[in-house]
């Protein structure tokens, strides 16, 4: 997490301070799961921006039957505004890394009977996006995004929740809906 901020910081300092347009955001989706989430994008053109977000959940919805989705993530996104930056319409190309452990759950896009055990894994991926910001004010703006693609992860099967014994370690691979969002944003000119 810290070579991605490092890294933003970096080119907005190469870029100068006259070219320099940020927003920070929030996503309201992930908010409403409890799972803490920032967000910075960076207009580096005046059709392009980069965009890094990060989330972490670290709860445990149940502690007397370890009920859990513990997880956390870095979701770096390059999007190309059709008519200016941080308004309209845009397209992007995401990609992400995260680590999870969950038990006891029923996990959504999946074909199989989640609950009685418990996972413990990373996943990574890639795809497209497509968005549209209203500004809302002039420091605000409503952003939503929806994005497809492919997601590769490699886990440990536990189980049951609360048991240590493991059953076997798999990978999957999951083409579909990736990334969604209706985030608020301030931004920083």
């Amino acid at each position: 997490m810290r070579k991605g901020i490092l890294t933003l910081a970096v080119l907005a300092m190469a870029m100068g301070a006259n070219a320099q347009k940020w927003g920070v955001k929030t996503n309201l989706l992930y908010d409403a799961l409890t799972t803490m989430n920032l967000g910075v994008e960076l207009g580096v053109a005046p059709r392009w921006t980069l965009e890094l977000s990060g989330a972490y959940n670290p709860w445990t919805l149940n502690k007397d039957t370890n009920k859990k989705v513990k997880s956390w993530g870095l979701f770096p996104e390059a999007r190309y505004w059709f008519c200016e930056r941080f308004q309209g319409h845009f397209l992007g190309l995401h990609s992400g890394y995260a680590q999870y452990n969950m038990g006891g759950v029923k996990l959504p896009l999946w074909n199989k009977d989640t609950k009685p055990y418990r996972y413990q894994g990373w996943g990574t991926g890639v795809g497209l996006s497509y968005g549209y910001s209203w500004i809302l004010g002039k420091r605000w703006n409503l952003e939503a995004t929806l994005g497809l693609g492919y997601v590769f992860t490699n886990y440990d099967k536990y189980a049951c929740p609360t048991c240590g014994r493991k059953i076997e370690s798999k990978k999957h691979h999951y083409l579909g809906p990736t990334k969604a969002g209706i985030s608020i944003v301030y931004m920083i000119k």
